[in-house]
């Protein structure tokens, strides 16, 4: 760990001075086999390591948050924790809840990891619907549930039978929530995808063998990219404004704003953009209400 926090990272973000990699290991001593010192002295793993990056998800959530098991199919996305928890406290900023519980989310495109209701849960206690177009990605998220029946009650899986459709089908009529949350696809199509995991590999050296830039077609992209996707989102929102406080989407791309801001004032929301960064990577939630 360092004394010096994170740049960008949410105050109350427990990440934000760094790994305490003694404390993870001594957690879950699968780590210990990834950690070594990097050429500044510190305790640290190869992050271009998909093993070793899961290992240190593994003994993150079992440290920090309490989950006991947690694993995701080879080709899913391992999400960075920080990062991810950083969009759950700026939710309960944005709802000025602290760390009151009795709060329920919806989970757009949870995936296979069910990275931000297991955070919600097991950190706020707060209910989560998570929804997904890939059966065995909540497959998998319910095998975690099964394996942490302390924060299992908490979590509701629900397929998502139409890929076009963002709130229908898994939103049931007059069902309340209190925000709902996504982390869209970047990419508006395969090869752009692809292009950008080479772009990666390449800049970082990366053997083609030794990549940690995984990610299935539905969590990388959709026809449009995440503009189209949120745009979509939108749309739809229109529907729910009565059951919902606020919605929300992670934006990657500050140019997909002016489109969206466009739309927000077509459909009469109001609206806000909340920045966020971890170092040098630069993001934001788009949130909107009626």
């Amino acid at each position: 760990m360092t004394d010096n926090p994170k740049a960008g990272l949410h105050p109350h973000n427990i990440h934000r001075f760094g790994y305490d990699f003694e404390a993870l290991i001594q957690a879950d001593h699968g780590l210990g086999v990834y950690v070594r010192l990097n050429p500044y002295g510190n305790l640290s793993i190869d992050f271009t390591d998909p093993k070793a990056v899961l290992a240190l998800n593994k003994a993150i959530l079992k440290s920090d948050y309490g989950i006991q098991h947690w694993d995701i199919p080879a080709g899913n996305l391992c999400p960075p924790i920080p990062g991810r928890a950083d969009y759950i406290y700026y939710l309960a900023e944005l709802l000025d809840t602290g760390v009151s519980k009795g709060l329920t989310g919806l989970d757009i495109g949870t995936g296979a990891s069910g990275i931000y209701p297991l955070i919600g849960a097991s950190k706020f206690g707060w209910k989560f619907i998570c929804t997904d177009i890939d059966p065995l990605s909540l497959s998998n998220v319910c095998s975690i549930l099964d394996h942490n029946p302390s924060i299992k009650p908490l979590i509701t899986c629900r397929l998502q039978p139409h890929t076009s459709r963002i709130f229908r089908n898994v939103w049931h009529q007059g069902e309340k929530v209190d925000f709902t949350m996504c982390n869209p696809p970047f990419h508006a199509s395969a090869k752009e995808a692809a292009q950008a995991t080479h772009r990666k590999n390449r800049n970082l050296s990366i053997n083609s063998n030794n990549k940690n830039f995984g990610g299935n077609k539905n969590e990388l992209w959709f026809p449009g990219g995440e503009q189209r996707f949120v745009s979509n989102m939108i749309q739809e929102s229109i529907f729910y404004k009565m059951q919902c406080r606020w919605f929300t989407s992670l934006i990657s791309k500050k140019e997909s704003l002016p489109l969206l801001y466009k739309k927000l004032q077509e459909i009469g929301a109001n609206y806000k953009v909340i920045e966020m960064a971890q170092g040098q990577k630069k993001s934001r939630i788009l949130a909107w209400h009626f």
